[in-house]
């Protein structure tokens, strides 16, 4: 918490005193030519804004600096406009995603079921391909901390993708089944993470492999965090449109339904498309996740 003693304003999850104000201010003024990414990383090295495995906190920093020049604390550089080649930077379907032969069965027929995190280059490409090619809502580049999985069968063969990535910045039903306030949430919203993608194959028809893998990512996906980001979630998130899903995979899990989402999310407030109001599901990762996240109970190790 701040020292009575040196006043500091809370902005994107940090506590900031006049004097680092001051000094991004004055980081903007002396480098008018660096681009707002450039401006963000030295920032972030001049603060020692890092995360806990001590990787620049990019993304939160533009946020910041976007909030201080929208209330006109700063003047940012234009955004530049990125020259993207399609033959090079577009996502080509190639035939390794091609439709397979029908794969069907119960779930116990292709244990042990695994998540395989994509990782190298050639994994990332290829995960991004199947949920360009498959997934109803494409594939778009994830927003903050997040970590991509394969649904791998006993026998190596791929059977579909997971993603998880920043949670949603407000949600009444949620905010309020937690019990934590603005403060609270701007401090440790990191600790939520959201199911954004959830992809079976079109052509596996495995029963209760759904269920199964949201089983196996509870058990597993806060030591991946832990390993990547230097800490651990206490909660998933996730949203089901109701008019295409029922949400069956998730009930089934566990997971518990707190109600509709009320608007747009932080990536989309400028769309101008008719909207559909999403169920919300979350999942617990450890009894005590209300303190933590309410900043009343112990670290989470």
């Amino acid at each position: 918490m701040p020292k009575q003693s040196e006043p500091q304003v809370l902005l994107s999850g940090r506590y900031f005193n006049a004097q680092e104000l001051f000094e991004i201010q004055e980081t903007i003024r002396l480098f008018p030519e660096l681009s707002r990414t450039e401006l963000a990383k030295t920032i972030c090295e001049n603060l020692g804004w890092v995360t806990p495995v001590g990787r620049y906190k990019t993304s939160s920093c533009q946020q910041l600096l976007e909030k201080l020049e929208g209330q006109g604390l700063i003047a940012l550089p234009p955004k530049r406009e990125c020259q993207i080649d399609n033959k090079k930077g577009g996502i080509i379907l190639g035939s390794t995603t091609a439709p397979a032969p029908l794969v069907e069965g119960r779930v116990t027929d292709f244990e042990p079921i695994e998540l395989e995190p994509a990782r190298s280059r050639d994994d990332l490409r290829l995960w991004n391909e199947y949920v360009h090619r498959y997934h109803a809502l494409g594939y778009k580049r994830p927003f903050g901390a997040h970590q991509r999985y394969f649904i791998v069968s006993g026998a190596q063969q791929k059977l579909g993708c997971l993603l998880f990535a920043a949670a949603a910045w407000a949600l009444q039903a949620r905010d309020e089944w937690i019990g934590w306030t603005e403060v609270d949430r701007s401090l440790r919203l990191n600790l939520i993470v959201n199911n954004t993608r959830f992809l079976i194959f079109p052509w596996v028809r495995v029963k209760n492999l759904a269920s199964r893998t949201l089983s196996l990512v509870a058990k597993r996906i806060g030591g991946d965090w832990q390993e990547r980001y230097g800490y651990r979630p206490v909660l998933l998130e996730t949203f089901v449109d109701p008019g295409k899903y029922r949400g069956t995979c998730y009930k089934a899990a566990n997971w518990i339904f707190l109600g509709q989402t009320k608007g747009r999310g932080r990536t989309e407030r400028h769309n101008k498309r008719p909207f559909t109001r999403k169920h919300i599901y979350v999942y617990p990762l450890c009894r005590d996740f209300r303190s933590i996240l309410c900043g009343k109970g112990r670290d989470f190790p």
